[in-house]
């Protein structure tokens, strides 16, 4: 948030709007596969491009819908959304998180985030509960591939 002059201490004035777009990410499939295995679920729909091309009825492997969300930190931070009066965050979970569409891997995708402010909470002492909005987008996609509501809890710098 420090990009767009957002702080902590106001936070409310800009409710609704979109305050952050991120660069694109190239995503490719060592990284699912990587995904697949560090998570438990090496699917041959996510992890076999050979059988996937011929067997799945996308053509190919698809990114697992939790890799999509898992970048959803990652996005925070490149963001530039971080306020200028925060110390540090804290994960407080998510809201709501949709796939929208199966996103094939082919030779790699690009995706980014659309990012917006969608509520803050007082938590007292200076803490401020921060839903944010997140639309993935890939590159080449109609509509965005993922939709997720993500919480964070923000402690204030400390003079």
């Amino acid at each position: 948030m420090a990009n767009n002059g957002i702080t902590l201490a106001n936070a409310y004035e800009h409710i609704g709007e979109e305050i952050g777009l991120t660069d694109w990410v190239d995503i490719d499939q060592m990284q699912v596969n990587i995904f697949g295995e560090i998570t438990r679920w090496p699917t041959r729909g996510h992890n076999d491009p050979e059988w996937a091309e011929r067997e799945s009825p996308y053509g190919g492997t698809i990114i697992h819908g939790f890799f999509l969300l898992s970048l959803i930190t990652y996005f925070v931070r490149v963001g530039g959304i971080d306020p200028a009066d925060g110390a540090r965050s804290l994960n407080y979970g998510m809201n709501k998180a949709r796939v929208l569409q199966p996103v094939l891997i082919g030779d790699g995708i690009r995706v980014r985030d659309r990012i917006g402010l969608m509520e803050v909470v007082d938590k007292g002492k200076g803490k401020r509960l921060i839903t944010t909005t997140h639309h993935i987008e890939v590159d080449g996609l109609g509509g965005p591939a993922a939709y997720v509501e993500y919480l964070n809890m923000w402690f204030p710098k400390v003079d």
